[in-house]
């Protein structure tokens, strides 16, 4: 089978989880993600089959959409709510101090990769040097946010969508939104909605690939 299999990664699954399950269920090693999502985020992973692998590094270059839950008033390590909370903090930022804030992100950004990342520094995964309680310094990268969108306020939570380039951490532009509000915010779910033209409404849970396989019809939602 060559072609892409657009997957809806559930929270609790690592991207390499679903990978192996896929190897399972279809009974083929060629297989390969096109951008990791964090364990407890969930939403659109395209999945390369056989000669379509040659495809995932291209679609992990991608513009990406996610719809983001933001926390004011908690600072934590993992900037999210798997996390040690570092800081508390009252919320007294009105909501349109917190729609203005985060509306100035839009554009180029220079963004500081969290320590809880599976970026590598001299050959180890950050997350990794931060699970030993090891901190290094992380270049600043330069990543774009196309369109962002208030999507509900209900403070401290605010529910928003992002459209941005590849190796933007949601986590991090949180935590940044947070900091620039004085409050300190840190992402408390995280949804990937679109990656490129796989879309959310479009994707299935293993559990339906599982049985599309059973019933014979798997091909019919490859896209090759």
């Amino acid at each position: 089978m060559d072609g892409i299999i657009n997957v809806y990664k559930e929270p609790g699954f690592t991207s390499h989880d679903v990978v192996a399950k896929l190897r399972g269920i279809l009974h083929m090693k060629k297989i390969g993600h096109t951008g990791t999502l964090d364990p407890e985020a969930e939403g659109v992973l395209p999945v390369c089959l056989g000669k379509a692998t040659k495809l995932c590094e291209l679609l992990t270059d991608k513009t990406k959409t996610y719809e983001a839950v933001l926390r004011l008033g908690i600072v934590t390590d993992t900037q999210d709510m798997t996390g040690k909370v570092l800081e508390e903090h009252p919320v007294s930022v009105t909501d349109e101090e917190v729609e203005r804030t985060i509306l100035s992100f839009l554009g180029d950004q220079e963004q500081i990769p969290p320590m809880y990342s599976a970026l590598k520094v001299n050959g180890r995964k950050l997350y990794e040097l931060a699970r030993e309680g090891k901190e290094v310094e992380r270049k600043p990268r330069k990543v774009t946010l196309y369109e962002i969108k208030i999507l509900e306020m209900n403070l401290p939570l605010v529910r928003f969508s992002v459209t941005c380039s590849k190796g933007t951490y949601i986590r991090t532009l949180c935590h940044d939104i947070g900091a620039k509000l004085g409050c300190g915010g840190c992402m408390e779910s995280l949804l990937r909605t679109q990656v490129e033209r796989f879309m959310l409404k479009d994707s299935m849970k293993l559990s339906a690939i599982e049985a599309a396989v059973k019933a014979g019809t798997f091909d019919t939602h490859l896209v090759t």
